[in-house]
């Protein structure tokens, strides 16, 4: 991910020197305010190109296609000042701004093959049979992505300029870049869902089991509290196997948490002896879906299935300034450091260390590797674990239809 942001601000740069020809022009034509001062004329370019860039970038993060092509082209042809640009991919035009779309639209697709085929930029004469067309040149630029070559930017000029080929080839890396990153992202939604997929996995058979079997052995002696259990029961799977969105809230983690603990105090009885402190202002606080519920089922496992003795589980959620931070901590038989540090690094699989890697991974993706799970345990002294959750972070969010 760093190599991919280098390679932006590499084409970034790129733009700046490539595109400074289509900047002046456009800063030329602009009527400028006397009492806004933006500094010498080379620094208003820089603004301009940096601004025109900025409302490029945000449609090609979403792929290649007509609509994001569509938004894009306009703030692309000013970042170029050309006549006209289009963008296509390998089998149509997507986008046309500028002039001469109603001619030159129809044939550019048989121009821009040889351009898909060879990878390469190329300048050549648009043979237009207008006279009063202005659109005699073209650059045709690919535009490229993990699977290769994905269509092009063709930058439309009245003459031939070697200037406009630099810069509508330097301005195509930075889309290609931007496709890239929309890949990435793409790639990346991916992964997290297949991590949570295999993470819902995990919810042990045995649990479920045992769950149900301790609220079968109400439903005589208690019915009102096998009812109880029953609805904390479903609320929990619903929770735990719905389909959309990445992140939560934590007062949601925390309910299906509770319902977790409901259900294993009815199968543990006094043996399960359960602290919560919560601070109400971390409660709206976003994070990722389903990781501090495995943390708790990872504390229940420790504290009660690998021990005859009762077992004391504490949560806290605390407010911390920029962050809320949540502890999970145990009394139980705790782990050997140097295992714990193997399963973290995906060398040991057992069903409580998958759930363990797999929150500490997507926990470092979201919020950096410095936001990683810290645990502390030792043979026989319990284990502690500490969440460090940033409260505000661009894209994390809870959302009903996902990110």
């Amino acid at each position: 991910m760093t190599a991919m942001a280098l390679a932006a601000l590499g084409a970034a740069a790129a733009v700046l020197l490539a595109a400074g020809f289509g900047l002046g022009r456009l800063t030329a034509r602009r009527d400028t305010d006397p009492d806004l001062d933006l500094g010498t004329p080379v620094e208003r370019a820089t603004f301009h190109t940096l601004h025109t860039a900025s409302l490029a970038a945000p449609p090609l993060r979403a792929g290649l296609t007509e609509e994001t092509a569509r938004k894009a082209a306009r703030r692309l042809r000013s970042l170029l000042g050309t006549e006209a640009l289009c963008l296509t991919d390998r089998d149509t035009v997507l986008a046309w701004d500028g002039l001469g779309g109603d001619h030159h639209e129809e044939r550019v697709m048989r121009r821009v093959t040889g351009v898909l085929d060879s990878g390469r930029s190329q300048s050549i004469r648009t043979d237009c049979e207008d006279l009063e067309c202005p659109l005699r040149w073209a650059v045709i630029a690919p535009l490229t992505g993990e699977e290769g070559v994905l269509g092009a930017l063709v930058a439309y000029g009245s003459k031939e300029s070697a200037v406009l080929v630099r810069a509508a080839t330097e301005v195509a890396r930075w889309v290609s870049v931007q496709l890239e990153l929309a890949e990435l992202d793409r790639s990346r939604t991916r992964l997290i869902e297949a991590e949570i997929r295999a993470l819902r996995a995990q919810i042990s058979p045995h649990f479920i089991f045992n769950s149900l079997a301790a609220i079968a052995s109400f439903v005589r002696t208690d019915p009102e509290r096998a009812r109880e259990l029953l609805l904390e029961f479903a609320d929990f799977t619903r929770y735990s196997f719905r389909r959309h969105g990445d992140f939560t809230h934590l007062a949601d983690e925390l309910r299906c948490i509770e319902q977790y603990l409901a259900l294993a105090g009815a199968r543990f009885g006094d043996r399960l002896k359960v602290t919560l402190q919560i601070a109400p202002e971390v409660l709206p606080v976003a994070l990722p879906f389903l990781c501090l519920q495995p943390l708790v089922e990872n504390a229940v496992k420790h504290g009660l299935e690998d021990s005859r003795e009762e077992c004391r589980v504490s949560i806290s959620a605390q407010d911390a300034g920029a962050e809320a931070v949540v502890t999970i901590e145990d009394d139980g038989v705790g782990m050997d450091p140097s295992e714990l540090r193997r399963i973290l690094e995906g060398e040991v699989t057992r069903s409580s260390g998958i759930g363990l890697s797999n929150v500490d991974e997507r926990l470092r993706q979201v919020y950096g590797d410095d936001h990683g799970l810290v645990i502390e345990t030792g043979i026989g002294a319990g284990t502690k674990i500490t969440v460090r959750i940033p409260k505000y972070r661009a894209g994390v969010h809870k959302n009903s239809g996902g990110r």
